[in-house]
C-alpha cells in the first residue's frame, strides 16, 4: 500500500507505516525541494502573528458519557502536538473524558511526567470547554484497549472503529499512527479541520523551566547574531539522519535532504555572510560532519555550546534525549531564519509554529547552479501559498 507524505506542495510516495512501526520509522523516499518562487527581491522581514480566527467553526460535542481516552505523548515535540490533537478530537466526538498523558521516550520503559516538559495548569485551562480532562487514570481491571487511529483522525473513522470498542469497555487508549504527513488544509469538514487546528497549535505550552532554558538560548543566539550585525538562523541537521538518506535522489533527479556542507554553500549563494550570521544546528554535541559547515559559517553552534553550564546536567545528560527534542523544536519555532534539511513532521510544525506567530523566514534548500540566487526564491510554499493546515482556525 501507498500513502503520500506532502512536502509543502508536492506529494512524496513513501511506504505505509505498520500499525505497530513507530512513527519515526516511515521511510521517506523523495526530495525535499519544493520551492516557491516569489518575487525576485530581499528575504522580507519576519511578520505580524495570526490569531484565532474570528469565528473559528465548533465541533458539535456528543453528550458527556461516563467512559474516557487515554494516550501517552511520544517520538518529541514535534509528533506530541500532533498526537494531543487526535485524542481531544475522539474525546470530544465521543463525550469522553480526557485523561492527561505521560511522557514516553524513545528509550524503552523510560517515561516522564507530562508536567517535566508542559505546564499542566495551562493545558488544562486551555482545555476547558473543548472536553472533560482528569489528571488520573481510573482504577480498571487490566490495561484499556489499544486503538490505533491515523493522524488527523476522521469523524468516520473514530464512529466505525474507535466508538464500538468506547462503549464495550468504556476506556480506550488512543495511539496515533502517522503514515503519512499532511499538513496542508484538505481532508476533513472544516469544522473539524478547525476544531483539530485548534488543539494541534493552541494547548501545549512549555513549563516554567523549560521555557525559560529555551528562551534564554535563543536570546544568547540573538545577542550574538546582532553583535556582529547579522541574522541567526536555526537548521535542522542531525548527521544521523541526513548521513543516512542523502545519497537517495528522487526519480526527477531533486535531492532527498542536504548534507552540511550542502546547506553551507545554499544559505551563502543566497546572501547570508559567512563572517555575521549565526547558524544554530539541532545536533546535540558536535560532530565532524559539521565542519564542512563550519568551514563555510564559523559561528555555527550545538546546544552543548549555546546553553548555560548549569542547566547541562538536567537537560543534556538526562536518561533520555526527551529534553534536547524540545529545545531543538522550539529554537527552531522562534529562529529568526529556520532551514529544514530534511522532510517530515519536524518541518512541518516548526513551520506551523512559525505562521502563528509570523515568524515567515522558513527557508526550503536546494541546488543551486549558479553563484548566487535570491532568498525569497527559496521561501516555504507553506507561508507564500498559505496552505498549512495551522491556516484552518487561524487569521
Amino acid at each position: 500500500m501507498k500513502f503520500f507524505l506532502t512536502f509543502d506542495d508536492e506529494k512524496v510516495n513513501i511506504e505505509a507505516a505498520p500499525a505497530s512501526q513507530n512513527a519515526s520509522e516511515a521511510v521517506i523516499d523523495q526530495s525535499l525541494a519544493t520551492v516557491s518562487h516569489v518575487s525576485k527581491k530581499s528575504l522580507m522581514e519576519n511578520g505580524k502573528g495570526l490569531k484565532p480566527c474570528r469565528n473559528p467553526l465548533s465541533l458539535e460535542e456528543a453528550h458527556q458519557s461516563k467512559g474516557f481516552i487515554t494516550f501517552s505523548l511520544t517520538n518529541g515535540p514535534e509528533y506530541h502536538i500532533s498526537q494531543i490533537a487526535d485524542a481531544v478530537v475522539v474525546a470530544r466526538i465521543l463525550g469522553a473524558t480526557l485523561v492527561l498523558p505521560d511522557i514516553r521516550s524513545s528509550k524503552l520503559g523510560y517515561s516522564m511526567s507530562l508536567g517535566d516538559i508542559y505546564d499542566v495548569q495551562k493545558i488544562i485551562n486551555r482545555l476547558d470547554g473543548l472536553v472533560g480532562v482528569t489528571k488520573t487514570l481510573p482504577v480498571t481491571n487490566g490495561n484499556p484497549p489499544i486503538v490505533k487511529v491515523p493522524n488527523r483522525v476522521s469523524q468516520d473513522y473514530i464512529v466505525r472503529i474507535v466508538k464500538p470498542i468506547y462503549k464495550a469497555k468504556g476506556i480506550v487508549k488512543i495511539e496515533s499512527y502517522f503514515s503519512s504527513v499532511n499538513p496542508t488544509i484538505a481532508g476533513n469538514k472544516k469544522n473539524l479541520d478547525s476544531f483539530a487546528c485548534q488543539a494541534m497549535f493552541g494547548i501545549l505550552q512549555l513549563q516554567a523551566e523549560m521555557l525559560e532554558v529555551v528562551d534564554s538560548m535563543i536570546q544568547k543566539l540573538q545577542s550574538w547574531s546582532q553583535n556582529s550585525n547579522g541574522k541567526f538562523i536555526a537548521v535542522d541537521l542531525r548527521t544521523e539522519m541526513v548521513g543516512r538518506e542523502c545519497h537517495k535522489k528522487d526519480v526527477s533527479g531533486r535531492k532527498l535532504c542536504y548534507q552540511p556542507h550542502e546547506i553551507g554553500e545554499f544559505l551563502k549563494k543566497i546572501g547570508f555572510s559567512p563572517e555575521t550570521t549565526v547558524v544554530y544546528v539541532t545536533q546535540t554535541k558536535w560532530n565532524s560532519d559539521l565542519d564542512a559547515l563550519k568551514d563555510i559559517f564559523p559561528k555555527t553552534y550545538t546546544k552543548e555550546t549555546v546553553m548555560a553550564e548549569d542547566k547541562k546536567g538536567k537537560f543534556l545528560r538526562s536518561k533520555s534525549s526527551e529534553f534536547e527534542k524540545v529545545i531543538d523544536f522550539y529554537i527552531c519555532s522562534k529562529s529568526e531564519v529556520f532551514v529544514p534539511s530534511i522532510p517530515g513532521l519536524f518541518y512541518a510544525n516548526v513551520a506551523g509554529m512559525r505562521i502563528l506567530s509570523g515568524k515567515n523566514q522558513i527557508l526550503v534548500p536546494a541546488e543551486i547552479a549558479g553563484p548566487s540566487a535570491s532568498a525569497s526564491d527559496y521561501i516555504s510554499s507553506y507561508e507564500s501559498q498559505k496552505n498549512h493546515f495551522a491556516y484552518a482556525c487561524f487569521c
